[in-house]
Order: structure tokens, then C-alpha cells, then sequence
């Protein structure tokens, strides 16, 4: 049964981090992170000297994550992968007052991925299916657009699983020789069973079997900062419980579109699926 926590309202409230404060907090926002303005990534931009009181900041109409830092108050944009290359626009102040501050958007190439999907309604879903496919679409479209005004004391996620990132994000995909949507998530490779963590602290939003994703958890890290895990083989967690970093969301399997057991992972930001790598720490070198 899909559960589901109602829509949070966008008001944004003021906050005001000053000091040392601020200064701690910035310490831990960004360790891991790294923000890159191509389609698919996250546009990290200075909108406000640091201990000012934390402005409004609007990206086509929708409120970003706002995190204070020594330098300012920086603003995390997601770009969704069909975001055009060149100049773009973020309002900045009240709507009616606001100021543009534009940033550049640079092109960045994906490969091809090619997959064998043994059931063919995983590629053409009968027309009964239809309506059941898009009504999932609207759902997840909502809940990874909600805007719950919290603080966000850091912005680095901790892999959910450990194993190896199998399909990066952003993969043009070609499902029995049909080109489908692209790849919005990250797969690791896990077996069956394998614990699924939550990458940050959060709320859970969502908790469905859907169609093309299988078993499914949504949490909301806050400020329109979203995870996604999916194709589990059953969650432990319910709509509008609280989770804290590293706690179990529930089982890896290959439920809904899958080759195989594996965790799809996805993140997104204003609404936005954005590159889930950007987020953790790269390995050591060696």
C-alpha cells in the first residue's frame, strides 16, 4: 500500500547563522561534496556575504537549499539533465523584488548504455498499464518537488550500500534496442538482502511498490534535498518517520525494471535528479 506524507508548504522563514555558529557549520556542509554546473549536476553559487540574514533565492520559480559558509551564503542549484547549455537565472529577494543573478551552465557528455529487459512490459507497457505509470510519475514528481524549511547541517550523503557504482548517472539508455530516458540515478551492486541506509538525516515521504522502480523509499533531508532508493526487496520504514544517517530503509532486490539485484539510487535538489556522486566522497587514491 503506498503511503505518503502531504505536501509541505514553500514558505521560506528567515534564518539568521552568525558567527561562530556558522563557522562550525561550514566546517561539515561541503566535506565530500563537489558542486559542477553541467546538466545533471548542481550549481553551487555565493548569494549573500556571510553572516547576513539568509536571503530568498528562487531558480525557475522554485526555492534552493541554502547553506551558510565562510564565504556567504551559498546556494545549491540542481540541473536536471535536459537543463539548457549557457546563461542561466536565479532570483534573488522577495518575488516582486527580486534581483537576477546569472551563472553559466557548461555541456557535459554521457555514454550509452545498452540493456536486455527479459519482460517486455518493462519496455512497452500494456495500455492498461498506463494510467497506472503516469499517476506514479505525478506522485514522485510531487514528493521530490516538497520544500520542508528545515536547516541542513550538511550536504555530503553517505553511500546507502557498499558495493560497486555499477551505472552512473546520467546513462542514455537503450532498453531492447529502444531508446529510453536516461539514467537518473546511481546503481550500486549489491546481492539480495544487502541493508539499504539512509544517506542523510531525513524524513521518510514516500514507502510504495510502483512500476517501474519496485519496492521504493523517498526521504526528504529538507530544504528540497531528496533521496530516492528503489527495486528493494521490502522497506522497514513508514511514511512520516524520522531517520537518522546510516539507518536501514530497508532490503536490496530487483524488484520493478531491473537485470538483477542491485540498489538504484537517486537524488534530487529543487526538484531536480542530479548526479548522486557529486555527493560522496571519492575514494582514496592509491
Amino acid at each position: 500500500m503506498c503511503e505518503i506524507v502531504p505536501p509541505v508548504t514553500q514558505v521560506i522563514t528567515k534564518v539568521i547563522v552568525t558567527g561562530t555558529a556558522a563557522m562550525l557549520l561550514s566546517a561539515s556542509v561541503h566535506a565530500g561534496f563537489r558542486p559542477e554546473a553541467v546538466p545533471g549536476g548542481v550549481a553551487g553559487i555565493i548569494v549573500a556575504p556571510a553572516g547576513a540574514p539568509r536571503p530568498e533565492v528562487r531558480y525557475e520559480g522554485r526555492p534552493v537549499l541554502l547553506v551558510p559558509q565562510r564565504d556567504g551564503w551559498r546556494a545549491l542549484v540542481g540541473l536536471s539533465l535536459d537543463t539548457p547549455v549557457g546563461e542561466r537565472t536565479l532570483d534573488i529577494g522577495p518575488e516582486g523584488q527580486s534581483r537576477p543573478l546569472r551563472f553559466d551552465v557548461t555541456p557535459k557528455d554521457y555514454p550509452v548504455q545498452k540493456l536486455t529487459i527479459k519482460n517486455p512490459k518493462m519496455v512497452t507497457p500494456d495500455p492498461t498499464d498506463v494510467a497506472r505509470i503516469d499517476a506514479e510519475r505525478k506522485r514522485q514528481l510531487e514528493i521530490r518537488s516538497q520544500f520542508r524549511d528545515v536547516p541542513v547541517p550538511r550536504t555530503d550523503l553517505a553511500l546507502p550500500a557498499e558495493g560497486r557504482l555499477s551505472s552512473r548517472f546520467g546513462l542514455r539508455r537503450v532498453f531492447n534496442g529502444e531508446p529510453r530516458a536516461p539514467h537518473t540515478g546511481l546503481d550500486v551492486a549489491v546481492p539480495a538482502g544487502t541493508p539499504i541506509r539512509a544517506p542523510a538525516d531525513g524524513v521518510v515521504t514516500l514507502v510504495d511498490d510502483l512500476y517501474f522502480n519496485g519496492k521504493t523509499v523517498f526521504v526528504d533531508h529538507g530544504q528540497g534535498f531528496v533521496s530516492m532508493v528503489c527495486h528493494l526487496d521490502r522497506a522497514s520504514v513508514e511514511a512520516g518517520q524520522p531517520v537518522r544517517r546510516g539507518e536501514m530503509l530497508g532490503l536490496s532486490g530487483s524488484s520493478g525494471r531491473a537485470t538483477g539485484p542491485h540498489l538504484h539510487w537517486s537524488v534530487y535538489l529543487n526538484g531536480a535528479a542530479v548526479d548522486p556522486a557529486l555527493f560522496i566522497a571519492p575514494p582514496p587514491a592509491r
